[in-house]
């Protein structure tokens, strides 16, 4: 890739996957990585080529100031290894930079980071930006730490889930292939 900012999983950390740019290289197993304006980002993916089409894709963010991820990595390692497509878009990202990629690689679920209390000025920027960019189709889901006085604001707006602290990964799981319907299907609200 040509931009200088891609770069290739380490092979412990590499699911398999079929893309244009393996294939070219000979490689059908490789995985590229995909930057999102941020030079942390990386797109953790894990699909057959059979299996790319079905697969229900996330994006998990770090929007905001917040500089803290390993939280997300692990919900993004998570989701891959249940079977879901995963791009990470890295930390420090606007609402409009996460609606972009959102976007750009056509998920069905955005999963939004935040641990720094902006939630209620980050979350109905993403979800005005959804509407703006005819993307009501796609599931907001908000974790990390959100005070319970803001989740029904949040509910308000269109967030689908609020996951606090302690959640466990199957209940994430659950609800994300409760609420995902295949390409094509609106999804339940």
């Amino acid at each position: 890739m040509g931009n200088g900012l891609s770069r290739r999983l380490e092979p412990e950390d590499r699911p398999q996957r079929s893309a244009p740019e393996a294939l070219q290289a000979g490689r059908p197993d490789a995985v590229t990585t995909t930057n999102h304006h941020s030079q942390n980002s990386d797109r953790v993916v894990k699909c057959s080529p059979m299996a790319a089409e079905s697969k229900i894709r996330v994006l998990v963010a770090k929007p905001g100031l917040d500089g803290h991820d390993r939280g997300a990595k692990v919900i993004a390692r998570a989701l891959r290894d249940a079977g879901m497509e995963v791009i990470y878009t890295g930390l420090r990202q606007t609402p409009e930079m996460v609606v972009n990629a959102a976007l750009q690689e056509d998920v069905q679920v955005i999963g939004l980071s935040i641990l720094s209390g902006a939630h209620n000025a980050i979350v109905p920027r993403v979800m005005d930006l959804l509407k703006q960019n005819k993307m009501d189709d796609v599931i907001v889901l908000v974790g990390g730490i959100i005070p319970d006085q803001d989740v029904e604001g949040l509910k308000k707006v269109g967030v689908a889930g609020i996951f606090q602290p302690g959640t466990a990964m199957d209940d994430i799981v659950k609800f994300i292939r409760e609420h995902v319907k295949p390409q094509g299907v609106s999804a339940a609200k």
